[in-house]
């Protein structure tokens, strides 16, 4: 099957995605589906089945009042909406209205299989195949996130554990643990959220592989920000995996984290050494008895389709400088290392298209 050429293709329809979108359009390029004759293009391609990014597949009790980190898609305000309502009901329709109101034309379900170079000229095309066709782009924008990349470490014995486990990305409500007793492991915004929620019908021990070093908002200033996002650039820069944001940041106070704590059960132990039939093993020795083990242990970036271009450092990473690949030029990785949050996936999207447009309309030099 022939590739059909494009001058940009766009790979996941999240905020990142549709941040990258709106500012190719704002600056003359169309997609693909319309008759521009001579004029420069780009294809949206995402593999939900509907308009919303993650946000459509977040647990039912993650209430627009509690969401960490919501931003405005660029030149488009979220609507008010009752504090009580869930983000995923919330959220996923002011995605799909922006994608109408901007006439985006993302392309859905569309599954991103491989991305790879054309042939050996730097300055050619890559391709993009699917598992409906193959795209030719002059540039790739990388925006697929993780929430399809959970992330659960291996503990020995955890394959003989008699009881139910399960990652965030697999959490509905609390209501299903109601009279259990549930491990939580993790030290992030999620793991500290769910322990608050789950600890009302349950009994819950939580547990995380070192202190928690918590931050107070007053002292997480704009040059502390700066730091932190300093520190996962450079990071990247390098070619090391981005790490997790509590890694940079330290846990902050948030309610839920008040919450817990004024209820007594914002207690924090020592990570378990072995996963038993019935329990965990502490370090002490100590079996202590669980039902379920609810993995808090965050996400990894969804790039194995970016495999064929062989950029990935011996240490796991990409290297990456201002969202652009270090190693092949024309791939943009936005929503990645720096640019996870979604104010920083807004800037991103307009950065990646910035450098984009400079290298097309650049003078040709004598």
């Amino acid at each position: 099957m022939n590739a059909i050429a494009v001058d940009v293709a766009v790979i996941g329809a999240g905020q990142a995605g549709l941040s990258a979108a709106y500012h190719l359009q704002r600056r003359g390029f169309a997609p693909v589906t319309r008759d521009q004759g001579a004029g420069e293009t780009f294809v949206v391609l995402d593999a939900n089945a509907a308009p919303g990014g993650a946000w459509q597949h977040r647990w039912a009790s993650l209430r627009m009042a509690t969401v960490n980190g919501i931003h405005e898609l660029p030149a488009f305000p979220v609507p008010p909406a009752d504090p009580q309502t869930a983000s995923r009901d919330a959220l996923p329709p002011y995605f799909a209205e922006y994608e109408q109101h901007f006439g985006l034309e993302v392309q859905r379900p569309v599954h991103v299989q491989a991305v790879r170079r054309a042939d050996d000229d730097p300055d050619g095309r890559l391709l993009v195949e699917t598992d409906r066709r193959t795209w030719a782009a002059r540039h790739v924008i990388n925006s697929t996130g993780t929430w399809t990349r959970p992330f659960r470490p291996y503990y020995p014995g955890v394959e003989r554990f008699h009881g139910r486990q399960l990652h965030v990305a697999d959490y509905v409500s609390a209501d299903e643990f109601a009279g259990r007793r549930v491990v939580i492991v993790g030290a992030g915004v999620s793991a500290v959220q769910l322990l608050d929620e789950i600890s009302h019908v349950a009994e819950t021990l939580w547990m995380t592989r070192r202190e928690p070093q918590w931050v107070e908002e007053a002292d997480f200033d704009l040059p502390a920000r700066s730091a932190a996002i300093a520190g996962v650039e450079e990071r990247v820069r390098q070619g090391l995996p981005p790490g997790s944001v509590i890694s940079v940041t330290g846990m902050h106070w948030t309610p839920w984290a008040r919450a817990a704590q004024a209820r007594g059960v914002l207690v924090r132990h020592p990570m378990f050494t072995a996963i038993e039939e019935d329990g965990v093993r502490m370090p002490d020795g100590t079996l202590l008895a669980a039902d379920v083990i609810l993995w808090a242990t965050g996400f990894r970036p969804a790039v194995d389709h970016l495999a064929p271009l062989k950029l990935r450092t011996p240490a796991g990473g990409f290297r990456v400088a201002d969202s652009r690949s270090l190693d092949e030029p024309r791939l943009f990785l936005i929503g990645y290392g720096p640019s996870q949050s979604t104010v920083g996936a807004n800037r991103a999207g307009r950065a990646a298209v910035q450098q984009i447009v400079a290298e097309r309309v650049a003078p040709v030099a004598a």
